[in-house]
């Protein structure tokens, strides 16, 4: 019945090994994490919604998306620069097109082809006299041409002013720097992980990292989601993408908060069995203990603590405590 119902399940297993579970989760710990993103993607079509028809208009934008977690400054701070580099993207293959009488130079992405270019070319190049060379120089050009556009949101104090000061390429907001630590980190946890693995795993590790909730899959998670009950008009394919974005950004943070939930759990039952028993010797072949994955009450906890009410909320209702009825909280 579960396997009936779930409809991302190698999706969301890619996701959780990616942010740290290298056990294989159960089904109905996948099913759980897929009903709680489908939850959150459905109240922020609820929300942003009625942000749009409070301004009058029928059909929600980016700006109503990312106004919903202004709160977290790193997550729009990532999110910005997803928008920025995507918009460099799209600009960059269609001056290739026109530029080049309609072909592509390559066929391949400009990330692709910058990173890669030199050495994916040399066997072309060998056989066509060149041609891979001349078309690897004019996406080094366009990509110097091409500069990252700065995503300016209407709620900051810059858009309440006609005319912006210049921009500078090394001036950095204090959201970029917070931003810049948290992906710094979360870089330096997967270079640990991968510190060991072979080529194999390294491949299957770098596969996982391209799961998605809508790469390719835009009907599906329209269905999914609801778009045609929840919300009147039809979403355009930049907010198909915010929400891809934000629906990897959820089932991180539920697998990291997950994670901390059970090694707190291991470690207050391990200290537990040492103040009972003495820590037995291991012997020279007996194996090490098979690491558990995470299981649906830890993923129950996590959103449990996910869903606390933050300082700010409770100084608003000057410390009274108590239980209030709220709403359901973002990840």
């Amino acid at each position: 019945m579960a396997t009936e119902k779930a409809k991302y399940r190698i999706e969301i297993q890619q996701m959780m090994f990616v942010s740290g579970e290298t056990g294989e989760p159960t089904s109905d710990t996948t099913l759980l994490i897929e009903e709680i993103v489908r939850s959150q993607v459905i109240e922020m079509l609820m929300q942003a919604t009625s942000l749009a028809h409070r301004r009058g208009s029928r059909t929600i934008s980016t700006d109503d998306l990312i106004f919903l977690i202004r709160h977290d400054r790193a997550k729009v701070s990532r999110l910005r620069t997803y928008l920025s580099w995507k918009d460099v993207r799209k600009n960059v293959k269609e001056n290739d097109k026109d530029g080049a009488g309609g072909m592509d130079p390559g066929g391949l992405d400009i990330l692709d082809e910058a990173g890669g270019g030199v050495g994916g070319g040399g066997g072309a190049g060998g056989a066509g006299g060149g041609g891979a060379g001349g078309g690897a120089d004019v996406v080094g050009k366009n990509i110097n041409r091409q500069k990252k556009a700065k995503i300016r949101l209407p709620w900051e104090l810059t858009s309440f002013f006609c005319e912006q000061p210049p921009e500078k390429e090394d001036d950095e907001d204090e959201d970029e720097v917070e931003a810049n630590h948290a992906t710094l980190q979360r870089l330096k946890n997967a270079d640990e992980r991968t510190r060991g693995m072979t080529k194999d795993e390294y491949v299957h590790w770098s596969e996982c990292r391209q799961a998605s909730f809508t790469f390719r899959k835009g009907k599906r998670f329209r269905e999914w989601a609801g778009f045609g009950t929840v919300t009147e008009a039809k979403p355009n394919d930049d907010i198909v993408d915010i929400l891809g974005f934000l629906t990897f950004e959820i089932v991180q943070t539920l697998t990291e908060e997950a994670l901390r939930v059970k090694e707190m759990e291991d470690k207050a039952r391990e200290g537990g069995a040492a103040t009972k028993k003495r820590k037995r010797e291991r012997f020279l072949f007996q194996g090490e203990d098979v690491r558990t994955p995470v299981e649906a009450r830890h993923v129950e906890e996590a959103f449990r603590r996910l869903q606390q009410a933050r300082p700010k909320t409770r100084a608003m209702r000057n410390f009274s405590g108590g239980v209030v009825k709220t709403r359901l909280g973002l990840v």
